[in-house]
This record gives C-alpha cells, structure tokens and sequence, in this order.
C-alpha cells in the first residue's frame, strides 16, 4: 500500500504515526506545503514570538530522525493538482506521486482584508512559521503595534506581543472581543481586562488603509480607522480569520464547501481519498451538521480517525466538540459546544464584574449543551465531560439553574455511576461573588 498525507501539520503528522502503528510494511509519504526542515504547530508559534522557545521548540515531534525512525519520507512541495481517476498527486515543481490513498490536511490559510496598505512592508499575518520570523523584524520593546482583529487568533497573538513589551492596539470590527466563543458579558471583561493592562481596544471599529510614514517615534506606518482617528504603527497585524485551503481541488470532482466535503468515515467523495482538520468539515458533536472546526484538538482528532479508515479499520466520527480555551494576559477564558444557548433551552449565569470571573452554563432538556467561562480555569475539565458525554443530568439541570456554583456537585454526583469514575474528580475551589 502507498499512502500519501498532503499536509504536515497536526493532522497530517498524526495520520503518518498513526498509519505506521497500524501498517509496518506500507509506504508513507508526508508532504509539507512550507518549505520547513520539520513540520511545527501553529499554536507555538506565540511562544516562539515572545521567546520562551526557539524555532525547534515549534516542531510538532521533538526527537532527532524522528519521521526516518518511522519509515516515514517527509518531503517539501505544494500541491497543484490531484487527478483521482489516475490516483496522482502533481506537486508545483512538476513531480507526480501516484498513491493507493490519499489524505488532505493541508490546512487553511489567513484572510487578507480588502484595503489600501495590506501588502506594505511591515504588514503581516502571524499563521506562519516564516511570519513570525518577519514579525520579529518588528515587534521591538516598546514598538507600536496595531493587531487587527480580536478573534481567537488576534487573541494569542495579543498575548505574545505583549510579553515582548509591544506597545499595542487592537482594531475589531464587532462589538466585542472573541465575539465568535464569547457572548457581550465574557467580551466585555476581556475588553476592559486588556484595557487594565495598557492594551489600547478599539471595539465596532474597521481599518480603512494602511499608509507608509508616520510622526511618531518608532512607527513607520499609520493606520487609518473607521471612526476617524488614525494609529501610528511599526508593525501591523492582520488576524481577521481563516479559510480552508482547496483551490486546488477545482476541477477534480471532489465536492467542497467552506471545506472539503467528507462522510462520517472522513472520506471525500472521490474513492480513496480522504480529508482531515482545518481543510475539511467535519461533524460538530453538539449540532449534529458539518462546520470547519478549525481548533488543533479536532485536527489530531480528525487524523487519527481518517488513518484508521485508509487503513480498513471503519471507525466513523461520531462528531468533535467545538472547545476553545484562552489565555489573555493572564485571565483565562473558554467556550464550549453551543455557547450561545438554543432557542428553547435555559441559562445560568454567575457574574463577578469586579473580580473578571464569569460562569455561563447552557442546557437544552436537563442535558448541558453549552458553556463559557472567564477567570475560572478549575471548570474546563467538568464542562468538557459533561457536555461532551451528553450525559442527563436530572434534577441536577434545576439546581444549577438556581446556583451555578454547585457544578462540582453535579459533577461528582452524575459520574460516580459511570464506569472508570476514579476518585480524584476535577477541584474547583474559585469563588464567585454574585449570581444573575
């Protein structure tokens, strides 16, 4: 068997290493559209900005020969084309690799908004290894910096930046920080805890342009906003979403829509060839329908799920759950499932305004379909648990409704009846000063 991996992020890797477990004799080709030595996580990227680690540290699998002790080719190139009928990959430098199965992880790629300056030098995305390393060009101590955009993504990038010493603004166009995992309550607190730290936030505000020269000491740029004031800048950052890389499937049959189109077995609709993390949609747990969930979690998941079939071992994807944690500036947030509630569920709510701590629990019948949470990092582990196993909760959906603050009870108490419940449940000892 020939199996080719288009892709050598998480979900790529994770399917090379796992079709080995499972076949020790087949070959193995993975293939990185960047041109890198090792394939490397995006999510350490941050860390790599700010200096805890170095470009090493960002590779994926830290051990020398690691994919050779494997029996794994890695190989740099991108992908021009796919021809399923003749089961070949063309590679832009002119190669052809014929395979028996094929997975797409080649990921997703940063949006560049529509506006004058975008391409300047001193203007980048942070998706990239290579991003952060013209990133660093700039982003001195005390250099001005405006991110534009306070989704997830411009979220950990603020976070680097900020332990390097940047002088920053943010630029967001909704009213709120994180509005697509947090509701007016858990933005607002992230808003004005950044605004405690000296982060400058500019809510329900566009970038009109970006123009070369500025007055200001260390800038080089200035940035003109929608409400008519403009921002001096050494360095901008563009963080204003995502989107999944298939241009490359054009013409090949292969059905896509935000994503590459897959079965519950992660099968694309051409036969041998298979999809997997940001590229594609997969389940959402908590909807039951097809979305991009493009978080690294589901991204292993995905691999590991798609190796198992290529390999004929039929394991469908019951679904991933749409998690994001979050660190800003030290205050934790996250979101889970379906945040925003369903149209005849409850909610409970604990709120500490002055404390930056937030509790928002969703349920739909007495099962917990969805949370958030700010400055409480003890519940992520429950929240996941519960709202992943769909477990009912009884008359326990009642008496959190009435104090949310019983949630390790509810824990405690719905688990000990299932099987593998130890005794060393989640701890959660963070107070809360009010409800509402």
């Amino acid at each position: 068997m020939n199996y080719v991996v288009l892709g050598a992020g998480p979900a790529g890797v994770t399917a090379a290493e796992t079709l080995r477990s499972l076949d020790k004799a087949s070959s193995i080709t993975i293939i990185n559209g960047e041109d890198e030595p090792q394939p490397y996580s995006r999510m350490a990227i941050p860390y790599y900005i700010y200096g805890k680690i170095d470009e090493h540290g960002t590779y994926l699998r830290q051990t020398p020969g690691h994919y050779e002790k494997l029996g794994i080719t890695y190989k740099v190139g991108r992908c021009g084309g796919i021809d399923p009928a003749a089961h070949k990959v063309y590679l832009t430098g002119g190669e052809a690799l014929s395979y028996d199965k094929l997975l797409i992880a080649t990921g997703a790629s940063p949006i560049i908004p529509r506006m004058p300056g975008s391409n300047l030098t001193g203007v980048h995305t942070c998706w990239t290894l290579n991003d952060a390393r013209e990133i660093l060009k700039h982003a001195d101590k005390g250099s001005p910096v405006v991110l534009v955009g306070a989704g997830f993504i411009g979220s950990i990038i603020l976070e680097a930046l900020y332990l390097r010493g940047c002088k920053i603004t943010i630029v967001e166009y909704a009213p709120r920080m994180v509005a697509r995992m947090m509701d007016e309550t858990a933005g607002g607190m992230l808003g004005r805890w950044c605004k405690a730290k000296g982060v400058d936030v500019r809510v329900s505000t566009k970038v009109e342009g970006i123009h070369e020269g500025s007055d200001a000491p260390g800038a080089k740029l200035t940035v003109e906003l929608s409400d008519g004031t403009t921002v001096p800048a050494a360095l901008v950052v563009l963080a204003v979403g995502v989107r999944s890389n298939t241009g490359f499937l054009v013409g090949t049959g292969i059905a896509t829509n935000v994503g590459i189109t897959v079965d519950q077995h992660l099968q694309t609709t051409a036969p041998d060839i298979y999809a997997a993390g940001d590229c594609c949609e997969g389940v959402d747990l908590s909807t039951g329908k097809p979305d991009m969930l493009a978080i690294q979690p589901v991204a292993v998941e995905h691999g590991r799920l798609a190796a198992l079939n290529m390999a004929g071992h039929s394991t469908p994807h019951r679904g991933s759950l749409n998690m994001n944690v979050l660190d800003t500036m030290g205050l934790i947030s996250s979101s889970f499932g379906l945040w925003q509630g369903t149209p005849l569920g409850k909610t409970a709510r604990l709120i500490d305004e002055d404390g930056f701590k937030y509790l928002k629990l969703e349920f739909e019948g007495d099962k917990l379909v969805g949370a958030q949470c700010v400055g409480m990092t003890d519940h992520v582990g429950m929240l996941r648990g519960l709202i992943q196993s769909g477990f009912h909760l009884g008359n326990w959906r009642d008496r959190l409704l009435a104090a949310p603050e019983r949630l390790r009870e509810a824990y405690i108490d719905v688990m000990q009846s299932r099987p593998g419940f130890g005794p060393s449940a989640p701890h959660t000892n963070t107070p809360i000063a009010k409800s509402a």
